[in-house]
């Protein structure tokens, strides 16, 4: 097997916990009605979210993360009768904060150390991405922030995975792609990439034409299957 140069991480759901701004503000108190039904909102936020950049994908009405992001919680709001304008500005301030998961620094740490290209490739855009980057602390840890703003295009389409070849000189069996999201792992898989689905709620794989070569619960497998 070629060896692994670079290993590259999705960013929302894989080194930031996308529930965080809603379980955060949930748990500050004052917030009964929120608190009732966090969890329904931020499964629904994140979903439509998501369903939004396929479909502008598809339909080659891009705009930028924040935006479906934005719009994603509109959605959700509404469909929880949560008509709270504070309620909706708390949520989408907190978004740009979103803890890491505990593992993450660590593992970048053991990546570093071993001298393997680090970065992020992400569907965020360039601020929001460097908003989370910053708040977490892993700046220092990552060699580059690749936002899909440089192709105009959200995930999965491949000229996504080009950027990480066209940044780090590398041929996509020389990277590891780490992704919680099923489609991306699948997708990147299809595209080349040795890949690693972060499969925390235990979800069946995707049917799609790549399937993820190794599935884990948490990052911590990281440095383990790249043999540092």
């Amino acid at each position: 097997m070629t060896k692994i140069t670079t290993c590259i991480f999705d960013a929302y759901g894989t080194l930031f916990d996308v529930n965080a701004a809603a379980r955060t503000l949930a748990g500050s108190g004052g917030r009964a009605d929120f608190a009732a039904v966090w969890a329904q909102v931020s499964a629904d936020w994140r979903h439509k979210q998501l369903q939004y950049t396929w479909l502008r994908a598809i339909t080659g009405d891009h705009c930028d993360f924040w935006q479906v992001t934005q719009d994603g919680l509109d959605w959700a709001l509404e469909r929880a009768k949560l008509d709270d304008p504070e309620l909706r500005q708390a949520l989408l301030g907190l978004y740009w904060t979103l803890a890491a998961y505990p593992e993450a620094p660590a593992v970048l740490r053991a990546l570093q150390a071993a001298g393997l290209n680090r970065a992020i490739l992400s569907n965020g855009s360039p601020a929001m991405l460097e908003a989370a980057v910053t708040s977490a602390g892993l700046g220092d840890l990552l060699d580059a922030v690749i936002s899909v703003e440089d192709v105009g295009v959200f995930k999965p389409h491949a000229r996504i995975y080009d950027l990480v070849g066209a940044r780090f000189g590398c041929t996509p069996d020389q990277v590891l792609f780490v992704s919680a999201n099923g489609w991306d792992a699948a997708s990147a898989a299809a595209y080349g990439f040795h890949t690693l689905w972060i499969n925390r709620a235990g979800d069946p794989v995707d049917r799609l034409p790549g399937r993820p070569e190794s599935v884990a619960g948490d990052l911590s497998a990281v440095p383990n299957i790249l043999g540092v």
